[in-house]
């Protein structure tokens, strides 16, 4: 038989992040790269909880900021962003 225990007080879920640069330099060999509208940005902090190499912050007076020596340009960050703040450019620029 399976006792079942409820939580007291504030339930907090765990939640694993990985180190950033685990992987080395990934910008060396990105391609893309996301750019952020901070003036579009609502902090709702999506970006920094699905980024799947943990690099980018979310500050709530000054919006989301990436560490490009880290982001492989991946686009996850752009797919979950709800006011489409976040774009994808070419690495060289537009």
């Amino acid at each position: 038989m399976v006792k079942v225990v409820k939580p007291v007080g504030e339930v907090k879920l765990p939640v694993s992040k990985p180190i950033v640069g685990v992987a080395g330099r990934t910008g060396l060999w990105r391609n893309m790269k996301p750019v952020v509208n901070n003036e579009k940005c609502t902090r709702c902090y999506q970006c920094e909880i699905y980024c799947p190499v943990n690099v980018i912050r979310v500050e709530p007076e000054t919006g989301a900021v990436i560490n490009y020596d880290y982001c492989k340009g991946c686009g996850v960050c752009v797919d979950v962003c709800p006011s489409h703040a976040i774009v994808m450019i070419p690495e060289g620029g537009v």
